[in-house]
């Protein structure tokens, strides 16, 4: 066998080093770290507060219930007088929803349905299911509790607790929580204004006719619904022509009344890649490469909005993406979303991803020295399956797949192995 060689001094190069590239974990670090939540607020109608995050905590000036009610169609009795299982009361009274009885004597039931105001005197309710009706007169099958089938007064909220924090992001039940008090308003922060722009000759919009060598610009559709989705204020700046000046232009015009910036494609080392200098000649980059397959050009900085460079509030975040599909989708999924979310106001342990165990039904023999993430769907036997091709451009995959596998550097998967799963359900919501 023959020696190797001893390489020879390699020539002196007056470039930087490149910084080797940031974990996964790195990256997400150093974007929830620098982001700043939105402070200003407005008032918006509870109606039309849905993805919303409050900017105040919502207290309750009432008790709910505001009385005790009937969980059941059935009778209001005294527990007391229906100790010997079979008795017979006469029914004085019908007490619809909405309605208020009359003081219940004893000896006697009323009639009530699912959410009446309990009458004075009554204790329990017995359900329908367990009476029988002889003309004016009910048998009661049953020896009730004192409380049985009753919602007290205040049973679910306590007039002036804190039943919505400052920083909940409003789904639909937070809001119905927010009605069931009576607040038909709340104190919302205002959305995160991002700017979008598209870089490439060869993006060519549906709807046009596709240039010899061009593609249609599925980014641009695929990043606004998801920026949509999370309820930002968006503004596209379209498909800006590859060169420095035009990259530059835009970058200065975007920065001026926006939070964020996001592009797709040119954040990578080639000669028709200008976002990447173009960011560093009008503010900074601050993280670029990250050791994840797919998705490793992602590069996160500032861009200035006019003087004050390094003032608060004079500065835009700036995101780029690649442009290949898949890997500006999961690079959304995986950092753009918790950032904006945490820009949103939510706190850190909120936005961060959430794994869960769960069972491969494939095999993936070749092991990748970058953390993977995978294509994959649940199946009917509680495993989950690989889609065929797990290119960077099979956009196809991200379709059909409800999740991806966060798989480690250097592992290999086997069918039966666990692995960790992130469901689209909580990384698209």
């Amino acid at each position: 066998m023959s020696s190797t060689p001893t390489p020879s001094a390699a020539p002196s190069s007056d470039k930087p080093a490149r910084p080797p590239m940031q974990s996964v974990s790195q990256a997400l670090d150093t974007l929830l770290s620098a982001a700043v939540p939105v402070v200003e607020s407005e008032t918006v109608d509870t109606l039309e507060a849905c993805g919303r995050v409050l900017a105040a905590p919502v207290t309750a000036s009432i008790d709910v219930p505001g009385m005790d009610n009937s969980q059941m169609d059935g009778y209001a009795v005294r527990a007391a007088d229906c100790a010997s299982g079979q008795a017979r009361l006469r029914v004085s009274q019908r007490i619809p929803a909405g309605h208020v009885g009359q003081p219940l004597e004893a000896g006697t039931a009323a009639r009530i349905f699912t959410g009446a105001m309990m009458p004075q005197g009554a204790d329990a309710v017995v359900m329908q299911e367990a009476c029988e009706t002889e003309g004016e007169y009910v048998v009661i099958r049953h020896v009730p509790e004192s409380g049985e089938w009753v919602r007290m007064i205040g049973e679910d909220i306590r007039q002036g607790s804190t039943i919505l924090p400052a920083g909940t992001r409003l789904r639909p039940q937070e809001l119905g929580l927010a009605a069931s008090i009576g607040q038909a308003q709340l104190q919302v922060l205002r959305p995160v204004r991002v700017a979008v722009f598209f870089t490439g000759d060869e993006l060519t919009m549906p709807g046009q006719p596709l240039k010899p060598g061009g593609i249609y610009n599925s980014n641009r559709f695929l990043l606004r619904g998801l920026l949509q989705k999370l309820g930002c204020q968006v503004s596209d700046f379209g498909i800006v022509p590859d060169s420095l000046e035009a990259t530059r232009q835009t970058l200065r015009e975007a920065a001026r009344e926006h939070d964020l910036i996001i592009t797709s494609g040119g954040v990578s080392v080639g000669e028709e890649d200008h976002v990447k200098p173009a960011v560093e000649a009008e503010g900074r980059i601050n993280m670029w490469q990250i050791a994840m397959k797919p998705g490793k050009p992602l590069a996160f900085g500032q861009v200035r909005r006019g003087q004050g460079e390094g003032e608060q509030g004079c500065e835009a975040f700036f995101l780029g993406l690649p442009g290949n599909p898949v890997s500006s989708f999961v690079t959304f999924l995986l950092f753009v979303r918790p950032f904006i979310l945490r820009l949103q106001g939510l706190p850190r342990e909120a936005v961060l991803p959430r794994p869960v165990a769960m069972r491969a039904d494939f095999d993936w023999p070749r092991a990748d020295r970058r953390q993977e993430f995978l294509r994959v769907r649940r199946n009917a036997q509680g495993g989950l399956d690989l889609f065929p091709s797990q290119g960077s451009a099979v956009l196809t995959s991200t379709a059909w797949a409800d999740g991806l596998i966060d798989n480690p550097p250097g592992q290999t998967i086997k069918a039966g192995d666990t692995v960790q799963f992130l469901a689209f359900d909580h990384l698209l919501n």
